[in-house]
C-alpha cells in the first residue's frame, strides 16, 4: 500500500463542477484527477493505490452506470460514489445494488461528500484486506492433494469420519490421517476453522450439512 494520500477520480462533463470539487478535495488533503468523460477515464487504468471514483450519472457517450458495469466486468475494486443533479430513484437503486458505495444529489454539502469518500475508502480497504486473506487461503488449499481436498470439503460440510470413509470405501483411520495432514497444511487446529476457510472460498455454496 502507498503512503501517499488517496486519489479521488472526478468523472463529470461539467468543467466548473470538476474544478470546484477538486479544489475542495485538495484542501482536504486528497489528491485529485479530472476526467470529462468515462471514455477518458478508461484511457488510463488507475494504479493500485487508495482511490475513489466520484462519478456523474448522466454524461455524453458512456454514462456513469455503464462505466460502473464496465469496471465490474474488468474486476475493478475501485469504490464508486455516484453524483447527479436529480433524484433519479430507479437509477440510485440500480447503482447501489450493483455495488456503488453511495449516491449523492448535487449540490453536495462538503461534510456529506467527505463523509461518503472516507466511508468508501474504508470499505475499499476492508475489501482489499479480505481479498488478500482469501488469496492466501486459496494458495494454501491449492497445496492439498486431490483426496485431501475432498476430505477437507466434506469435513467442512459437517460429514463424520465414518460417513466420509464409507463414501470413499476406506477406513476411518485413513480419513483421520488425511485430516491430520490437511489441517497441518492449512495451519488450522479445529473443524470450525476448516469450515470458515471453505466458506470464504465459496466451497460450501448450496451444500447442506449431513452429520451421522
Amino acid at each position: 500500500m502507498s503512503n501517499m494520500a488517496p486519489i479521488i477520480h472526478i468523472i463529470d462533463d461539467d468543467a466548473s463542477f470538476r474544478t470546484a470539487i477538486g479544489d475542495l478535495l485538495r484542501a482536504s488533503d486528497f489528491r485529485v484527477a479530472h476526467y470529462e468523460s468515462a471514455t477518458q477515464f478508461l484511457e488510463k487504468v488507475p494504479s493500485d493505490e487508495p482511490a475513489c471514483i466520484l462519478l456523474d450519472v448522466h454524461m455524453p457517450g458512456l454514462s456513469g452506470p455503464q462505466l460502473q458495469d464496465h469496471l465490474t466486468s474488468l474486476g475493478s475494486g475501485l469504490p464508486i460514489i455516484f453524483m447527479t443533479g436529480d433524484g433519479d430513484i430507479p437509477t440510485s437503486v440500480k447503482t447501489i445494488k450493483s455495488g456503488a458505495d453511495d449516491f449523492l444529489i448535487k449540490p453536495i454539502p462538503k461534510k456529506r461528500l467527505l463523509t461518503a469518500i472516507e466511508r468508501a475508502l474504508l470499505h475499499s480497504e476492508e475489501m482489499r484486506l479480505l481479498r488478500t486473506r482469501v488469496d492466501a487461503l486459496r494458495a494454501l488449499v491449492s497445496g492439498l492433494t486431490l483426496r485431501e481436498h475432498e476430505v477437507f470439503v466434506l469435513l467442512a460440510r459437517g460429514w463424520s469420519h465414518k460417513k466420509i470413509a464409507d463414501s470413499f470405501g476406506t477406513s476411518e483411520r485413513t480419513i483421520k490421517f488425511h485430516r491430520h495432514n490437511l489441517m497441518q497444511k492449512l495451519a488450522v487446529h479445529s473443524l470450525a476453522e476448516l469450515a470458515v476457510i471453505a466458506e470464504r472460498l465459496g466451497l460450501l455454496s448450496g451444500s447442506k450439512s449431513s452429520k451421522k
